[in-house]
């Protein structure tokens, strides 16, 4: 693009340098490749970096971005390129280490809402993805800055930026003229942009935890001799696992460790090192860190601890370690982290402080805290479940749960995903991908009840200050089976490795009637259907009578068009041997192609296993030998708890969850009524818009709000029922009285100025000992349910929407739904039915259905405003009165402030934990 273009004519609009360097556009990136970097806007004090970056590029480049050649930018040109205003001109960098790799800019052209763009790549990272970065970045920054539309010029040979453009999901015009190719799109964000943007990401954090997983190369930096000690251990289990690459032992005060050579520091290794295991005393972490971005390695696993549990001290070297290492395109597992192992036969990595690799199988596993990681792990051996792969993120400072679910999404070794959750980073984001990998794996995540209001030691995330149940509601959303603890997980996780059951209808199979009826009684009350329940199944007739009748009854229960699962649950019974039931179970269910999961209620004998995938295997035989498995338990209860929630998953996977909601809006004229309602608002300070405003934003998204005025006297009163129309309706103007019809300070149906007069009188003497004060005056609406939609942004999770019935139901009872944004045809659905109250809307007690689909489009458009513009704080829709023909919004309030900054939007960043 020609140099002359970018800051020739359009600098007419340059305003002077000065502004405040706006840190928010800061971001650490994965590029397409799995490698990292860091992408920030540029500063005066770049002019020599720029400079060697102009030098190193090719004299092809330099013309493809100037339409000519010059050797060397002039001093001029440097400080043109440096010092811009963060509005008019702005630039972002894409740096690794010091060096800058990739420049994006744009220059905001007569139109104001029009910028053109440039950009350069160097040489020797191009086919990284940087270009496309810079353009999502940009285009971010440049929205924020209230501008809508891209236009550049390229040269027809520059092909790579022309595939930039034409693969970013907008929708490009071009055209051909006088040897330049001009292009010119909208950049607002749209289903298939974001679609670009989430698969490019999606295989970017894939490719970087392969990276993690699959390495060819590890070296042990702390590895000891010393027996019982971190770099003892890690050393000893990467090498008895049976690593397929090779391994290095690193310590500056041995020759030899495990018999092999070692290394006094990792930059003496002589070849590449793919991943490197930190297990040095904390006071070393940093330099060792530093030296493994020197020697160009890709991912590091810190055990060491003693980072942000220290407080501040120890946070801030954690947050410096973690932007060093992206910065010289390193991931970081840890600190404090139990280590992470891939069971693949090729691979057999345990880089972990699990004595051994973990049995082979498809739960693809990750933990937090190093303790919690320690439970989950020995709780899966008891249940003899393998794993596919397993990490423990510690403090996840920079890997999480999200870049594991990008990687199992593609990971064929992976049928199911267990997360456990002590807090979350990025709940948005987790939403998005959870949805997306739900639809093909089950995806299990465990929660304390506090998880998001309070952080574990360790931990440095946004809490959250969303209506009780919202978190909970967006693993909802998401398709995630939620569960409540490690022993909930593995639970579930038995049944989610093997086939599902295809919904909620069961049979049970029992040799006791009472035990049949208890475990039916036990489904139906999780939600399951019963369609038989048989406990006459004979186990007193000796093994080998006993074992070909179970199998037969099981296979005529399964046989069933309706039923989708069996529960077996069979009490002990002289003769007949708990693993060999286990074992005819197993050996039965396989080609069935139905779920089937058994409980063992009742045995006393320790030394019989009688819970998890398999029984305990026989004398001279391994667990891993055996044939396919059946989830068994101890607890009927667990065992049904279990089934029910991958039941629920399993609906949830053949509902049609519906594309995302769209209306006709006017998305440019609110950008610029908030924008100018937010001039000179400063920090955090909120300001709540006038009525005039409220009612312009609101019809910006087709949100009419019906007209209503004030008034101090009936003479008031009066005068504005007859400018509104007749019949009206008056209400007090206080907050904490306008709903309260059971104070009277609503009156109804008022038709001519003598009951209005009287009805004013009336309820100022009714409303005196609470204040009395203005009323409100509107035209009567047509009857109906009243109902509250709210939407904030939190700290944590972001735009969240609630919504709920009118009156007691939302103020006493808390029966609210909520979502976050943006909201599919089938969240905006689930919504309005998910409160307990909601029944009223559909006819209840012979009333007549209200128009949900009108409360649908309202609550859609409510999100699509939310989504878009988090400078909306907190927008209230009360009351939302729906009829049988339609609805009409009462009254609404918005407060908007300065934007938060988003930890998931249109754009792909690491976010800094």
């Amino acid at each position: 693009m020609a140099e002359s273009a970018s800051d020739g004519a359009s600098s007419t609009r340059t305003s002077t340098t000065g502004a405040s360097y706006p840190h928010h556009w800061e971001a650490d990136v994965v590029l397409r490749d799995g490698g990292t970097a860091h992408l920030r806007p540029i500063r005066p004090e770049d002019a020599q970096a720029l400079q060697d970056f102009h030098t190193h590029q090719s004299e092809g480049s330099i013309y493809l971005r100037f339409f000519s050649y010059k050797a060397r930018l002039t001093p001029g040109e440097l400080k043109r390129f440096t010092e811009v205003d963060y509005h008019d001109r702005v630039a972002l960098v894409i740096t690794m280490g010091d060096e800058i790799i990739g420049v994006g800019r744009y220059d905001r052209l007569a139109d104001p809402a029009e910028a053109e763009v440039a950009f350069n790549i160097s040489d020797r990272h191009q086919g990284r993805g940087i270009g496309s970065i810079l353009l999502e970045h940009l285009a971010a920054a440049a929205r924020e800055n209230h501008i809508r539309r891209f236009t550049a010029e390229v040269l027809p040979e520059n092909r790579k930026m022309l595939t930039v453009f034409a693969e970013a999901g907008y929708a490009v015009a071009r055209h051909f003229d006088d040897g330049v190719v001009s292009v010119a799109f909208e950049i607002d964000p749209t289903e298939k942009s974001r679609a670009v943007m989430e698969s490019r990401e999606h295989r970017a954090e894939a490719r970087s935890i392969m990276g993690l997983l699959a390495p060819s190369s590890v070296a042990v930096i702390g590895a000891s001799r010393t027996w019982g000690t971190l770099g003892y251990q890690l050393l000893e289990h990467i090498v008895e696992g049976g690593f397929g690459g090779t391994v290095y032992a690193v310590n500056p005060e041995a020759l030899e460790l495990g018999g092999m050579m070692a290394y006094g520091r990792i930059g003496e290794v002589p070849e590449p090192v793919d991943l490197a295991v930190v297990a040095v005393p904390y006071a070393e972490v940093q330099g060792v860190v530093a030296d493994c971005a020197a020697a160009g390695v890709k991912g590091v696993v810190i055990a060491s601890g003693g980072f942000a549990e220290r407080g501040e001290e120890g946070l801030a070297l954690q947050r410096q370690i973690v932007r060093h290492a992206r910065a010289h395109g390193m991931r970081v597992v840890g600190p404090e982290s139990l280590g992470i192992a891939n069971t693949d036969p090729d691979i057999r990595l345990n880089a972990s402080l699990a004595p051994g690799l973990p049995r082979q199988g498809s739960l693809g596993l990750f933990s937090q805290s190093a303790s919690i990681g320690v439970a989950l792990y020995a709780a899966a051996e008891r249940r003899y479940l393998g794993f596919s792969s397993v990490l423990s993120a510690g403090n996840r400072a920079d890997v999480s749960g999200n870049d594991l679910m990008q990687y199992w999404e593609d990971d064929v070794a992976t049928s199911a995903v267990g997360l456990y959750f002590e807090s979350f980073g990025n709940p948005r984001k987790f939403s998005r991908i959870a949805r997306r990998l739900a639809r093909s794996k089950p995806v299990i995540v465990a929660k304390s009840e506090v998880t998001g209001l309070r952080l574990p030691p360790g931990h440095s995330v946004r809490t959250t200050q969303a209506p009780q149940g919202a978190l909970d509601a967006v693993l909802r959303q998401s398709g995630v089976i939620r569960v409540g603890t490690v022993e909930q997980l593995v639970d579930v996780a038995q049944i989610a490795v093997g086939t599902l059951p295809a919904g909620p209808r069961i049979a049970v199979l029992s040799n006791s009637l009472a035990l049949a009826r208890v475990v039916a009684d036990s489904a139906e009350g999780e939600g399951l259907t019963v369609a038989a329940a048989e406990g006459d199944l004979d186990l007193a007739q000796g093994q080998s009578l006993a074992l070909p009748e179970l199998a037969r009854r099981l296979r005529e229960a399964a046989a069933r068009g309706d039923v989708d699962a069996v529960v077996v649950a069979l009490l002990p019974s002289a003769g007949v041997r708990v693993p060999a039931l286990a074992r005819t179970l197993a050996e039965t269910a396989e080609p069935l192609g139905k779920a089937v999961i058994a409980a063992f209620p009742g045995v006393l004998d320790r030394q019989t296993d009688t819970e998890g995938l398999l029984p305990a295997p026989r004398a001279g035989e391994r667990a891993e030998e055996w044939p396919a498995a059946v989830p068994c338990y101890t607890s009927a209860g667990d065992a049904v708890a279990a089934l029910a929630a991958v039941a629920r998953y399993s609906e949830w996977l053949a509902r049609d969850q519906g594309a995302l909601f769209e209306a006709e809006v006017d998305d440019g004229a609110a950008a610029a009524l908030i924008g100018a309602r937010l001039a000179g608002v400063q920090g955090t300070e909120l300001v709540q818009l006038a009525g005039e405003d409220t009612a312009r934003l609101l019809g910006c998204y087709g949100i009419p709000v019906l007209a209503s005025r004030a008034a101090a006297t009936a003479d008031e009163a009066v005068a504005a029922a007859d400018a509104l129309g007749w019949p009206v309706a008056i209400k007090s103007a206080a907050d904490n009285l306008r709903s309260r019809l059971d104070l009277g300070a609503v009156r109804l149906d008022i038709r001519d100025a003598a009951d209005l007069r009287a009805e004013f009188e009336q309820m100022g003497r009714a409303l005196a000992p609470y204040g009395g004060g203005h009323v409100e005056v509107q035209r009567m609406a047509p009857l109906g349910q009243a109902c509250v939609i709210r939407a904030i942004e939190d700290p944590l999770l972001g735009p969240v929407l609630s919504f709920g019935l009118a009156g007691d139901a939302v103020s006493l009872l808390d029966d609210w739904a909520h979502r976050i944004t943006p909201l599919t045809t089938g969240d905006v659905h689930d919504i309005v039915r998910s409160p307990r109250t909601s029944v009223k809307l559909f006819g209840h007690e012979g009333l007549p259905a209200l128009d949900v689909p009108a409360l649908e489009d309202l609550i859609g458009r409510v999100s699509l405003l939310k989504d878009r513009h988090p400078e909306v704080s907190l927008l209230e829709l009360k009351p939302v009165v729906v009829s049988s023909t339609g609805l009409t919004v009462l009254s609404a309030q918005v407060w908007i402030g300065n934007a938060a900054q988003r930890m998931d939007s249109a754009r792909r960043a690491l976010i800094a934990q």
